[in-house]
């Protein structure tokens, strides 16, 4: 694998502010890397460092070996970018949004309406392409913008919150159309504070805090390293001492009473068989055993938990 976005101490102030402090970060090929956050944390601004469009005050990027600072049009021809606030002109039709975003990317007009024509159908807006934009909904705008980051044939697509303010179903569908980027080998940096849907369709997930990349890595290696085990087993039971019969179970990082009879278990690996084992060699009798994968949602609150008690 190759390396496509690569960071160094890139640091960026206004003034008394820092939106970005020290970002060290590496993006692989094809991978789908999330930047994950609350606003005004950091990602926008890490981004337009990343297009060249904003200057850094400190610290260097490279985009597919290319300095953005220096080379902003080579980047911008290799990079697919759909800000958080999409705009097209409304009295236009799809197509001919379509046809001027070619003409801006020096796409010459025989290979342009190809193009269109293949982005179109790759986000489902080929039977509603001669409709003025004025008459589509927030989701097929997000569609027409994920058109125009396909329009460029990209190596890498960056995508900054491009599910916000879409129904279920809509951003459902957006997340399998982030999927097919995948699938196309185009690499994708995704910026979102929607933890659920970063887990989704994310490789690798990284989180800013107050403009610091605090954690980086998959989620199982982050629930490893912010819980302590990336299982939760929920255990019901009878009997006594449900705490001191589990907590000795290799592989266990804690055990939570939660009430009489009803523990949690974090643990490092999939223990369910001893810990079975354990309650009914204990005299108990077990009465429900399940098994969960920790979310991005546990990570983030544990994290943000600590970091205010450490405060």
């Amino acid at each position: 694998m190759s390396t496509v976005i690569e960071t160094q101490g890139l640091t960026k102030h206004y003034g008394p502010i820092v939106a970005v402090e020290s970002l060290n970060l590496c993006l692989q090929a094809g991978e789908v890397f999330g930047l994950l956050g609350p606003n005004g944390s950091g990602k926008t601004t890490t981004i337009l460092m990343l297009l060249g469009l904003t200057e850094p005050t400190a610290g260097w990027a490279r985009v597919l070996g290319e300095d953005p600072l220096r080379n902003p049009l080579e980047v911008k021809r290799r990079v697919g970018y759909m800000p958080d606030s999409v705009g097209f002109y409304d009295e236009l039709t799809a197509r001919e949004n379509m046809r001027y975003t070619a003409r801006l990317n020096g796409i010459p007009s025989s290979e342009g309406e190809e193009r269109i024509d293949e982005a179109l159908a790759a986000v489902g807006l080929s039977e509603v392409a001669d409709r003025p934009v004025a008459t589509y909904s927030r989701g097929m705008r997000q569609r027409l913008g994920l058109t125009e980051v396909l329009l460029k044939r990209p190596q890498v697509a960056i995508l900054d919150e491009p599910t916000m303010g879409l129904d279920p179903e809509a951003a459902h569908e957006f997340l399998a159309m982030i999927r097919g980027l995948k699938a196309r080998g185009i690499t994708v940096l995704l910026s979102s504070h929607l933890l659920q849907q970063v887990q989704a369709v994310c490789d690798r997930v990284g989180l800013f805090h107050k403009g610091r990349l605090v954690l980086e890595g998959s989620v199982d290696a982050l629930s490893e390293r912010v819980l302590g085990g990336a299982y939760r087993i929920a255990v019901q039971a009878t009997g006594d001492g449900l705490e001191r019969l589990l907590s000795g179970i290799p592989g266990i990082v804690r055990v939570v009473q939660e009430r009489p009879g009803t523990c949690r278990v974090e643990a490092q690996q999939d223990c369910r068989a001893e810990v079975a084992r354990r309650v009914v060699a204990g005299g108990g009798q077990l009465l429900g055993l399940s098994l969960e994968r920790a979310t991005l949602d546990d990570v983030y609150a544990r994290y943000f938990q600590e970091a205010r008690h450490e405060a």
